[in-house]
């Protein structure tokens, strides 16, 4: 008989591996990485953008977590086997321990780069956890993802000395890789999504459409950071832009579920192009 993930037994032992499997690693590292990078780039030296990256990735680790500790129940209706907390091997209270406890992190990592900034830094952090929590089963679902990455830009500069606020052609980018990256999210799950009463914006466009929103949003993203900056775009934003599209195209190219994480990955891919375009045109994000 499997076990509803609420009745697992706590005196099953822990192990690391469900644990880490139920944080969504891959893209909590990927944002992580990505907004390092964007600290490296925009001066905040070693110890700032280490600050930088530690409250991200505790932010991101705390998402995922709750997102795993939350949809426990509907993973399960779904057959979600590949869900630690709906494959009964870990249960849904010590996934939102987790979660609480890397949030409880997320606080005083933050806060290592300014009030301000700390503060910017957590309402992206909780608008994901607001998407958990209901949004996402609203048609307001791309908000939180737009408000999360659009942050982060936000982040960086707020925590440089002169606390600047970003250039608006960076806010707009992160909203919309943010907005780009939900869609894909969801893309392989719509309709179990759709079956167990989770009818966000994607899942109310269908399928057909968000094969087609996903880049376009994407490639919306790469071409905002290529021609907002001042100056001429060179050659790389012109090479970088078009490696995106055909990424962000490729992506999509498989219908229905046969595309698997695939879309995801790409869009994982693109983000990578916007921020190193930033870095490589050596563009002021503030």
């Amino acid at each position: 008989m499997t076990l509803h993930p609420s009745e697992a037994s706590p005196r099953t032992p822990l192990r690391v591996s469900p644990l880490l499997r139920s944080c969504h690693l891959e893209p909590a590292l990927a944002v992580s990485v990505f907004a390092t990078v964007l600290a490296v780039a925009g001066g905040r030296g070693a110890a700032g953008a280490g600050a930088v990256a530690f409250a991200v990735l505790a932010g991101q680790l705390s998402v995922g977590w709750c997102n795993d500790a939350v949809d426990g129940r509907r993973d399960l209706v779904a057959g979600r086997r590949d869900k630690p907390v709906a494959a009964g091997e870990l249960p849904a209270g010590t996934v939102a321990v987790a979660a609480g406890t890397a949030l409880g992190l997320c606080v005083p990592l933050s806060l290592l780069s300014g009030a301000v900034a700390g503060a910017v830094h957590l309402m992206g952090v909780l608008a994901a956890w607001a998407y958990n929590l209901g949004l996402k089963r609203t048609a307001l679902s791309p908000l939180p993802y737009a408000v999360g990455f659009g942050s982060l830009p936000a982040f960086v500069t707020l925590g440089l000395p002169s606390q600047p606020w970003p250039a608006w052609w960076a806010v707009t980018a992160g909203a919309l890789l943010g907005v780009g990256a939900h869609v894909v999210n969801v893309l392989p799950d719509i309709e179990d999504d759709l079956a167990t009463g989770v009818r966000g914006l994607p899942q109310r466009l269908g399928r057909a459409a968000c094969r087609w929103t996903a880049p376009s949003v994407m490639l919306a993203a790469v071409a905002v950071v290529v021609a907002g900056p001042p100056g001429a775009a060179g050659a790389s934003g012109r090479i970088l832009t078009a490696a995106a599209g055909a990424i962000a195209l490729l992506g999509m190219a498989l219908p229905s579920r046969a595309a698997g994480r695939r879309p995801f990955r790409a869009a994982i891919v693109v983000a990578g192009i916007a921020v190193s375009q930033l870095v490589l045109s050596g563009s002021d994000m503030a």
